[in-house]
């Protein structure tokens, strides 16, 4: 981590002394930081500043926060925890708290969440001055609504999100190492709203699960996009394709609502007539012919 976190720093052109100005901590702190020592406070501030975040912790708002939940997950108890590390267990209760030394974060973390690494940084942006990831936007619950109440209950959401409003049996959860386009998907119905950065790299897994039949219905919420050949040879000629009317308002992790700038489409796998009426008698659209 700390080697990654050096990076970050060298990418953005940084040198110790205007990262530790950024951060109001002296150069020293800096340095004593990208050797492995120093207090995780000054660690969460460079986190912040250098918009460095951590994938394979647990949900939560905090480094601390994202620590205990993933202990949970584990049922991991604080003294199983300490027994684990060979740290104390007030050790564990203060790194809980965005406490403690940057060296006992790292024995947590390498026991704790083997798998962590640094998340990918954020790229493309919806809206100017949005600092939140394109790709970090939920499903309207009026849609989710549509979906369930045509296909019943969602059995798997391959692109969960610890903040997304999706009820399903089974979520995959890149925060806790787990990728919906390596991990076999299960169960009767998959919801899918995928980045849309990857959309085709999301529908060939959809359509790959489906013909495997590890699920018996897919339905994915993706950009109105129909000019790759791979969509015309092969998800035309399998998917049934309902076009939304309008734009839909997705909400984005702050809880603020933001209409896409292109219109969505449905792509649905297995779906039998029935289904395909009820589902237009709750959204408006139109069924590709």
């Amino acid at each position: 981590m700390i080697q990654a976190l050096r990076d970050a720093r060298k990418g953005c052109g940084w040198t110790q002394r205007v990262l530790a100005t950024k951060v109001g901590v002296s150069t020293q702190s800096i340095k004593r930081l990208e050797a492995g020592m120093g207090s995780v406070s000054t660690l969460v501030a460079v986190m912040g500043a250098l918009e460095f975040r951590l994938t394979g912790l647990g949900p939560g708002k905090t480094l601390g926060e994202q620590l205990r939940n993933k202990r949970l997950a584990r049922n991991w108890s604080l003294r199983k925890t300490a027994d684990k590390t060979g740290l104390a267990v007030n050790t564990v209760v203060c790194l809980e708290g965005d406490g403690g030394s940057v060296a006992s974060l790292q024995v947590l973390i390498q026991k704790l969440a083997p798998t962590a690494r640094r998340r990918a940084p954020e790229r493309a942006y919806w809206g100017q001055g949005d600092k939140e990831d394109r790709d970090a936007r939920f499903t309207p619950p009026g849609l989710l609504g549509a979906v369930t109440e045509a296909f019943g209950s969602i059995d798997i959401d391959p692109c969960g999100h610890e903040l997304s409003p999706v009820q399903a049996k089974r979520s995959i959860l890149l925060s806790e190492g787990g990728d919906g386009l390596r991990d076999d998907w299960s169960g009767r119905l998959a919801f899918v709203n995928p980045p849309f950065s990857e959309q085709q790299k999301w529908l060939r897994r959809a359509h790959d699960q489906w013909s495997a039949g590890r699920i018996e219905v897919a339905v994915c919420l993706v950009p109105t996009r129909t000019d790759s050949q791979w969509f015309h040879e092969v998800l035309s000629q399998s998917a049934s394709i309902y076009f939304l009317k309008g734009r839909v308002r997705f909400t984005d992790p702050r809880g603020r609502t933001q209409a896409t700038p292109h219109s969505v489409m449905l792509v649905i796998l297995g779906a039998a007539e029935n289904e395909k009426v009820t589902l237009a008698s709750q959204l408006p659209g139109v069924w590709m012919l």
